[in-house]
């Protein structure tokens, strides 16, 4: 089973104004992704970071859906922070926020793909070396020939 690692910012999308017609393409890529998660088809990994990330959303209702369906479909492995720290510590060197690099961290020692809608992230990450497949929901649906 593939494991997936979805970055707050594609966990939050069906949030987002949905008027834009990328946004509402991302949307429905999402909802695909989640679909087979609930099929187990996938497997949605997350990490400690999610939930800090998660907590500092204004909009309650929001945040309460998205912690909830952490809570639901999320698995959170035994990660090695000691790790995590030193991965993130070199993501950070190579110029990623830091968010983004402990996101990362996490991720690359997790999952099979790391799904963003962050663009700035996505090109940044292809100048970088990572153990992870790096991609944006719509082109992991394609890939996975998701319907």
């Amino acid at each position: 089973m593939k494991k997936l690692y979805l970055d707050v910012c594609a966990l939050c999308r069906p949030f987002d104004n949905q008027n834009l017609m990328r946004i509402r393409f991302e949307t429905d890529a999402y909802y695909l992704i989640l679909n087979g998660i609930q099929k187990n088809r996938y497997q949605m990994v997350v990490s400690p970071v999610h939930f800090k990330e998660i907590e500092s959303i204004e909009d309650a209702r929001e945040k309460v859906q998205v912690l909830e369906l952490l809570s639901l479909y999320g698995k959170q492995p035994n990660y090695d922070f000691n790790k995590v720290r030193n991965r993130a510590e070199e993501l950070i060197s190579v110029n990623l926020g830091i968010a983004d690099a402990v996101h990362l961290a996490f991720a690359e020692q997790s999952a099979d793909y790391f799904i963003t809608c962050d663009d700035k992230l996505m090109k940044r990450t292809k100048r970088i070396k990572l153990d992870i497949e790096v991609t944006n929901p719509i082109a992991f649906c394609m890939k996975e020939e998701l319907r």
